[in-house]
C-alpha cells in the first residue's frame, strides 16, 4: 500500500440512516479493529443508530473517509479507512465516536475526520468515546480540548473453576427466559426504572429494544426474567455471547442486570448476577466480561467479590478548554 495522505481525502457525510453500502463497509472495518484489538471501536447502541437512524429526537451524523484508488489496496480498489458518528440530542448535546481502519492508522485518519466535524457541525456540546482509552486517542483528544470526564471498566472472570456463591432467589420469586412478542413492554418499563439516572441504558426504547432482538447473538434463553408469584416482573439479567473472531475466542457478557426499585435490597440482584454467569458457564465459554461504571462502588464491589478483575477500561472526553 502506497503512503496514505488523508489529508487530502474528501469527507463523506451521511445524516440519518446510512445506506447499505456504507453500512456494510462500517462494519466490515468494525470486524477488522475488533480482531486486531480485542475490543470493539464503537459502542453497540451507535452501530444500532447507524443501520436504524436512531430513536426519535436523535439526528446520527456520519461522516466517512474513503482511501481513493492511488492510496488504497490494490486487491480491494478504495477503501473506508476511517468513520466518525455522532448521535445527537435534541438539545445540541451529542457523542462523538471514531474508528480507523487498522491499515490506516497513525497516518492522521481521526485527525481528518475530526477536523472535518469541526469545520462544518463544530465541536460544541459534544462527548467522545474512547474504547479501550488508546494513547493515541487520549492525545487526539488533547489536540481539541478534550479531556477525561467518565470512565467505564471492563471488567472479566475466567469462568474454569470460579467459584460463584449459590444462586438462591429471594423466597417467591423464580426465573425464566424471556418471551419475543409477550414481554417487551415488562421489560421497558422494569429498565427504565432500575436505570432512571443512567445515561444510554435507562433510555433505551422499544425500537431500541426490538433492533437488538434483531441481531444475530440475541438469543432469549439467555434473557432471565425474575418474576414474583403474581407473574409482576421484578428484575433481569440478559446475557451475551460474543462469538470467537481471529484469534479470540468467545467470551461471555453480563449485558444487563436491573431490579425494579420496590424489589431492591432483598438479594435479587446479586442471585441474577450469578444465574446469569451460570448460564454461560453452562454454555462452555472461558470467560465473562461485563462493562460498570468506575464510581459505582457498590456495583464494582459486588463483581470483584465474585471473581471479576479490571481487565481495560473507555474513557469519555469532554471539552475542557476553549481551542
Amino acid at each position: 500500500m502506497t503512503p496514505a495522505h488523508p489529508e487530502k481525502w474528501p469527507v463523506h457525510t451521511e445524516r440519518g440512516a446510512v445506506d447499505q453500502q456504507l453500512l456494510k463497509d462500517c462494519r466490515n472495518l468494525l470486524a477488522a479493529a475488533e480482531e486486531s484489538d480485542g475490543n470493539p471501536s464503537i459502542s453497540e447502541q451507535t452501530l444500532v443508530t447507524l443501520r436504524t437512524g436512531g430513536s426519535a429526537g436523535q439526528s446520527p451524523l456520519t461522516l466517512a473517509l474513503y482511501a481513493p484508488d492511488e492510496d488504497s489496496d490494490p486487491a480491494t480498489g478504495q477503501d473506508l479507512a476511517g468513520f466518525a458518528v455522532v448521535v445527537e440530542e435534541p438539545d445540541g448535546t451529542g457523542v462523538l465516536e471514531i474508528a480507523v481502519h487498522p491499515s490506516y492508522r497513525n497516518q492522521g485518519v481521526a485527525d481528518r475526520l475530526v477536523g472535518a466535524l469541526k469545520g462544518s457541525r463544530g465541536l460544541e456540546g459534544l462527548k467522545a468515546w474512547s474504547h479501550g482509552n488508546h494513547e493515541a486517542a487520549a492525545d487526539l483528544a488533547a489536540r481539541y480540548g478534550f479531556g477525561p470526564v467518565r470512565e467505564l471498566w471492563k471488567m472479566r472472570m475466567t469462568t474454569a473453576g470460579a467459584d460463584l456463591p449459590g444462586a438462591v432467589l429471594p423466597e417467591g420469586v423464580s426465573l425464566r427466559a424471556f418471551v419475543p412478542g409477550q414481554d417487551e413492554d415488562a421489560w421497558l418499563a422494569v429498565n427504565r426504572a432500575a436505570f432512571a439516572h443512567h445515561p444510554e441504558q435507562g433510555s433505551l426504547t422499544r425500537a431500541d429494544l426490538e433492533a437488538r432482538m434483531a441481531e444475530d447473538w440475541f438469543d432469549p434463553s439467555g434473557f432471565l426474567l425474575a418474576e414474583d408469584g403474581q407473574s409482576r416482573l421484578l428484575g433481569f439479567h440478559w446475557t451475551k455471547v460474543h462469538p470467537k473472531h481471529g484469534p479470540h475466542p468467545a467470551i461471555g457478557e453480563v449485558y444487563a442486570v436491573g431490579v425494579a426499585p420496590e424489589a431492591q435490597g432483598i438479594g435479587l440482584g446479586k442471585a441474577l448476577t450469578v444465574a446469569g454467569i451460570r448460564y454461560l458457564q453452562d454454555l462452555g465459554l472461558h470467560a465473562v466480561m461485563l462493562y460498570t461504571d468506575a464510581e459505582n462502588t457498590a456495583a464494582v464491589a459486588l463483581y470483584r467479590s465474585l471473581g471479576f478483575t479490571r481487565w481495560d477500561m473507555d474513557v469519555m472526553y469532554g471539552q475542557v478548554a476553549t481551542v
